[in-house]
């Protein structure tokens, strides 16, 4: 060996950080909006996550770190590829620049998805709510989609409250075509109900959703009993405000927040509750 060769043999591999995120392709983009979008992306053979996480995702900066921001998987476990919902923001770092992606373009994929959003840190219940604002539906198009869902529920309730109609297109699109779902479209029949409402345009029902709660109207509009802890359970994304406030409204009727380690009654995403 030469001395060349020697010196060469002797430095040493550049570290490899095994919690890199991993670069992925945008396989589709579809605007609902001047506000909202979802993407698709490549998914990782070794990419696992459990319905209704979240992960990091991002692009790099122009000095080559990566720009990241905790998103929720729409997509549910079983699906090869990984779906994102959006909302735009001009001046935000990442999405005044996500929202130009298009399919081809690579993003950033963070390899450790958490969150609290799932179903097994409920307990067994009969009821499932699901209270949702804005980008908040997302984690719910995940579980929506899942089989094990309506194995665990009779009925399965979603709410989408948005200041627009328009804003609601991509929950109501998503709850139509999941009828026709070779994996639970049957499943789902008779069990999985969407209540949407507005606060600023017209729509059939007007108002936030912790109002419709407190006035009772929501469970009269869908014809069940008001909230039970026996039998109701419920998980809650949106804004911080509208996590607080339903929270609290879940405590009053007697329901106890849940988490992985300790599995009860409602559970909220800590990580987008402030």
């Amino acid at each position: 060996m030469s001395a060349d060769a020697s010196a060469a043999a002797a430095v040493p591999a550049p570290k490899v950080n095994p919690n890199a995120p991993t670069e992925e392709t945008v396989l589709s983009v579809e605007h609902y909006t001047d506000r909202l979008f979802r993407f698709r992306i490549t998914r990782p053979q070794s990419f696992r996550f459990r319905t209704g996480e979240f992960v990091m995702i991002g692009l790099p900066r122009e000095d080559g770190k990566p720009l990241l921001r905790a998103y929720s998987i729409a997509s549910p476990a079983w699906d090869e590829e990984l779906e994102f919902y959006s909302i735009k923001v001009p001046d935000g770092p990442l999405t005044s620049r996500l929202q130009s992606i298009q399919p081809g373009d690579k993003v950033l994929l963070g390899k450790k998805p958490t969150g609290t959003l799932v179903l097994d840190a409920l307990t067994p219940g009969k009821r499932l709510y699901m209270f949702s604002t804005g980008t908040g539906f997302a984690p719910f198009a995940s579980p929506i989609r899942d089989p094990d869902t309506y194995e665990r529920y009779d009925e399965v309730i979603v709410t989408h409250t948005c200041r627009d109609n328009g804003e609601l297109a991509y929950s109501t699109n998503l709850v139509r075509d999941i009828a026709n779902d070779p994996l639970v479209g049957e499943m789902s029949e008779g069990k999985l109900r969407l209540y949407t409402s507005c606060t600023r345009t017209p729509h059939p029902t007007m108002g936030r959703i912790t109002t419709l709660i407190e006035t009772g109207k929501l469970f009269e509009d869908l014809g069940v009993p008001k909230l039970d802890p026996a039998t109701d359970r419920a998980m809650i994304c949106g804004s911080m405000e509208m996590i607080q406030d339903v929270k609290a409204l879940m405590i009053a009727n007697g329901l106890t927040e849940g988490s992985n380690a300790a599995p009860a009654e409602f559970v909220i995403e800590k990580a987008f509750a402030g």
